[in-house]
């Protein structure tokens, strides 16, 4: 599958500027965590929010925040 990466326009941030910013705040995260396939970015989002512990509330504001 193609891999295009999400735009995220709250934060005006493209994919690999926040995947950067992840992997630099939580050193837990991985490649494989960040791997962002076209069409499943909520199961990307859940993945990580459950490695890191957080709510959804939690995850969407420190997205928003990073």
């Amino acid at each position: 599958m193609k891999n295009t990466h999400p735009s995220t326009p709250q934060t005006g941030m493209s994919w690999a500027e926040q995947k950067s910013r992840l992997k630099a705040k939580f050193l837990i995260l991985n490649e494989s965590d960040l791997f962002y396939e076209s069409g499943k970015k909520e199961e990307m989002y859940e993945r990580i929010q459950k490695k890191l512990g957080k709510t959804k509330a939690e995850f969407e504001l420190m997205m928003k925040t990073l």
